[in-house]
């Protein structure tokens, strides 16, 4: 696939941030298309003022495109979240490109094992996953009981 973006520029930003509450408030409201709310889970109130969190801005000139998330789990242990394209920049390998630079960076903090939640109305969120060697898991923690959750592992090369 040709790089239709090559001009994409990554920052990090605290997710409390008026770029990253633009593109949360925009990531629901496309989960609300899809899924009820009670089964749509994004980061908790105490992640915004963790240090640990990882939150991704991502702008193709002074456009935002999209945003994604790193939260800690547990010791070497991380969780995917927030994965999000806005509807013009998709099927240009954006979301690839999010999900690379949330596990370089993982790797950077020495997470072994990355984590997600993802759901049954996301065919291409499931098959991006999928295709960059996430391995379909139980149900784990918040998820657990959520009709419409798929969950999904993936063990990192720290070398």
């Amino acid at each position: 696939m040709a790089d239709h973006t090559p001009d994409l520029r990554f920052s990090r930003e605290r997710p409390d941030s008026e770029e990253a509450r633009t593109l949360i408030r925009e990531l629901d409201a496309d989960l609300l298309l899809r899924y009820p709310e009670q089964w749509i889970h994004g980061l908790h109130p105490e992640d915004i003022q963790d240090d640990e969190l990882v939150f991704l801005v991502v702008r193709h000139g002074t456009e935002l495109v999209g945003c994604g998330a790193l939260r800690p789990l547990e010791a070497g242990m991380a969780e995917i979240k927030r994965m999000f394209v806005r509807p013009p920049y998709r099927g240009r390998g954006i979301s690839r490109k999010i999900l690379g630079a949330l596990e370089s960076i993982a790797r950077e903090r020495g997470y072994a094992v990355l984590r997600l939640e993802t759901g049954t109305e996301q065919p291409e969120a499931l098959a991006l996953y999928r295709s960059s060697g996430y391995a379909g898991i139980p149900s784990y923690g918040e998820y657990l009981g959520n009709p419409y959750s798929i969950c999904f592992e993936k063990k990192l090369d720290l070398a």
